[in-house]
């Protein structure tokens, strides 16, 4: 089933149109006019398929669409943006209602069905969208799009700080509770000895008294074990045994692999609901490890317009991402990158310089010739990227990802970069 549209023709008797009251000349007005709605109905109504159930039809793709840039240009959470939705008339007219709104248009959790339905490669036609914007009111001229400044950050996961004895007493209980939900008795569940336990080990840090913890948290990893070796034999003898064991794979692999890991491991589980969390160092002083993933950002070197920006699992090195990162530019862009400026960190990045010409913070020639003065002004405004992802972690949505999976990741790092093109347009 289609999307429905928001249908103002008909003239109300008791209301007046928003058009008629609110400031022509304000920003979400003038923007509104700017984006081709119609284009992006079109393209984001193939998402929605008529399974011939009936039912009720989806809501308008440019509600929907409209909330998310608003959310992400705010940095609001769902419940906050379908709230002010309903405060401000000016958002409303954004999302294409001309008549004052009383109600909230949408249950929030709407929103993250319609994340999941688009998917991350449906996103990236918003991000277009605002680049198609700022290129249509003259902020930036497609000449501009030619030369361009990239950059990594990461983007921390909205997990808490990982410790052994918080990961065996959280597998733990998942495992007890998914036990108690489909019926099977274990032997001992250990809920009181865990928790004495994980009390005795916060007491034992905080005093320094690091012999005693270890004991405790060596404890704590054995009750774990003994719990999932109970859980097996359950299984196991169970009549059930084909469902059971689809059941409890994801957390019996989960548990598996924390109690096999060493501190010294490369690939570590850090958090339960989110396994595919990387840590990553960045050379931070005052955060020396941060929890999440890489994202990879690409600017215009004049005005710092975003025209790409990915995450990327997996905690891959700086120079390896720079060719996806300039083939997104390319595809959003629609217009060929000639020359590119990085920090040192993407050193190797193995781009042939006769499609891309890569300039490297503290280059001194290129071409076996010295680099001239004009090079070395550009270059040396390289780091004016750096203020602008500090304003997108603190003013956006980049300072911490509260969507799930990888997916999550991806989207909303690609909402980040079309909330940062909107205040620049």
């Amino acid at each position: 089933m289609k999307p429905s549209q928001t249908n103002d023709n008909q003239d109300n008797l008791f209301q007046s149109r928003l058009s008629n009251q609110i400031n022509p000349r304000h920003e979400m007005v003038i923007l509104s006019k700017m984006i081709n709605w119609n284009g992006l109905e079109m393209e984001f109504s193939s998402f929605h398929i008529d399974n011939g159930k009936g039912g009720q039809p989806p809501k308008p793709v440019r509600l929907m669409v409209g909330l998310l840039l608003l959310q992400h240009l705010h940095s609001l959470s769902d419940e906050q943006v379908v709230r002010g939705f309903v405060e401000n008339p000016y958002w409303q007219f954004f999302c294409g209602y001309d008549f004052l709104q009383w109600e909230l248009p949408i249950d929030p959790s709407s929103l993250t069905n319609f994340r999941n339905r688009i998917g991350s490669d449906a996103m990236n036609k918003i991000l277009s969208l605002t680049i198609n914007i700022a290129v249509k009111s003259e902020v930036v001229a497609v000449k501009d799009l030619e030369k361009v400044i990239v950059d990594t950050t990461v983007m921390p996961k909205n997990i808490t700080f990982p410790t052994d004895s918080k990961l065996y007493d959280k597998a733990r209980q998942n495992l007890v509770k998914l036990s108690q939900k489909h019926g099977l008795n274990l032997r001992q569940n250990y809920n009181f000895v865990a928790k004495r336990l994980s009390f005795q080990i916060g007491r034992y840090l905080h005093a320094k008294q690091m012999r005693r913890a270890r004991k405790a948290i060596k404890k704590l990893k054995v009750i774990l074990g003994r719990v999932m070796r109970d859980v097996t034999r359950k299984i196991q003898s169970s009549s059930n045994r084909v469902d059971l064991t689809k059941i409890f794979s994801t957390r019996l692999n989960q548990t598996k692999r924390l109690l096999a890991q060493q501190r010294t491991d490369n690939k570590k589980l850090y958090s339960l609901h989110e396994p595919n969390v990387d840590c990553i160092s960045k050379g931070k002083a005052r955060v020396r490890y941060e929890f999440g993933c890489k994202v990879s950002l690409t600017t215009t070197h004049k005005q710092g317009l975003v025209i790409a920006s990915q995450s990327i699992a997996g905690n891959p090195y700086d120079g390896h991402t720079l060719k996806s990162a300039l083939k997104q530019s390319e595809d959003l862009t629609r217009v060929k990158i000639k020359s590119a400026f990085v920090d040192k960190g993407y050193k190797g990045h193995g781009i042939n310089p006769e499609e891309v010409t890569i300039f490297i913070s503290g280059q001194k020639r290129h071409n076996g010739k010295s680099l001239t003065r004009s090079i070395k002004r550009q270059l040396k405004r390289r780091s004016a990227i750096e203020p602008m992802i500090g304003h997108m972690k603190n003013d956006g949505r980049l300072g911490l990802s509260r969507l799930k999976g990888i997916v999550g990741d991806q989207i909303n790092a690609i909402l980040v970069g079309a909330g940062h093109n909107e205040t620049v347009a």
